[in-house]
């Protein structure tokens, strides 16, 4: 079938994302959607929800779509970090069932797990753990996102003043010093590296002062768009997000 009528049957990309509370991700996903205004929720049925109704209780199975831009439909698996075996398994159940659907449209796309880095002491949980290590993903590209990485820099430049560095070069270096320090961080590379870890995912992005008016999430939508094996969902993608006007212009001459 051609590409652009099976385009034209999934209608909309669908993106689960998971992480602990105020992990930032709701930030993210208006910052994606270029808004500020809260979703809409919606049921299986398309029936939309009311926000009292929410309060207490939460479904994965609810669709989150911003009016801004409705070409995305979200999915929060809120509360998985309490690492229980009951969290674990109905994350897992979504996602075993979502990608054996048989309509395109109804899979899962790509999952954006959110890592924050304000408690860098101790940032893999049980909860991180458990899903990297049994979570199966199928063919579905996990991206890691490193939420709050500007926690980094405070370390960095306190570290750079102690050494008896100007608060204004002190400034200047941190971030790039944090980067440094994350490249070379244990923890990463057990992500990637240790046997223990079955499910890698596919790439990582580090999200610094997503809550600024001037906040760049332009890497998370170029890295997500790389890792989609799909040319028709990789179109999809990049047509449907409004935040990285160059990537549009990229794979349209690729293309």
């Amino acid at each position: 079938m051609d590409p652009e009528k099976i385009k034209e049957k999934i209608v909309r990309f669908r993106i689960l994302i998971i992480g602990r509370a105020n992990a930032g991700k709701t930030t993210i996903l208006k910052r994606v959607c270029n808004t500020k205004e809260n979703p809409d929720i919606f049921n299986g049925a398309g029936e939309k929800v009311r926000i009292v109704m929410l309060r207490g209780e939460h479904d994965i199975e609810h669709e989150m779509v911003f009016r801004k831009n409705p070409g995305f439909i979200f999915h929060d698996s809120r509360g998985f970090e309490a690492g229980g075996e009951s969290e674990y398994d109905g994350v897992n159940a979504f996602i075993t069932e979502r990608s054996k659907k048989e309509v395109i449209k109804d899979r899962i796309h790509t999952i954006w797990y959110c890592i924050p880095m304000d408690k860098a002491s101790r940032p893999f949980t049980e909860a991180e753990l458990k899903f990297f290590s049994r979570c199966d993903t199928g063919s579905i590209p996990v991206i890691a996102i490193f939420t709050k990485f500007d926690a980094l820099y405070a370390n960095e430049f306190t570290q750079l003043i102690e050494g008896g560095t100007s608060r204004k070069d002190a400034k200047k270096l941190a971030p790039k010093r944090a980067e440094e320090t994350f490249a070379n961080w244990s923890q990463l590379k057990f992500l990637y590296h240790s046997k223990d870890i079955r499910r890698p995912p596919k790439c990582h992005v580090c999200l610094s002062d997503m809550h600024k008016d001037d906040a760049d999430c332009g890497l998370l939508i170029e890295r997500t768009a790389e890792t989609l094996d799909s040319e028709v969902l990789q179109q999809l993608f990049v047509s449907t997000q409004q935040t990285n006007l160059e990537l549009c212009v990229k794979y349209a001459v690729e293309r």
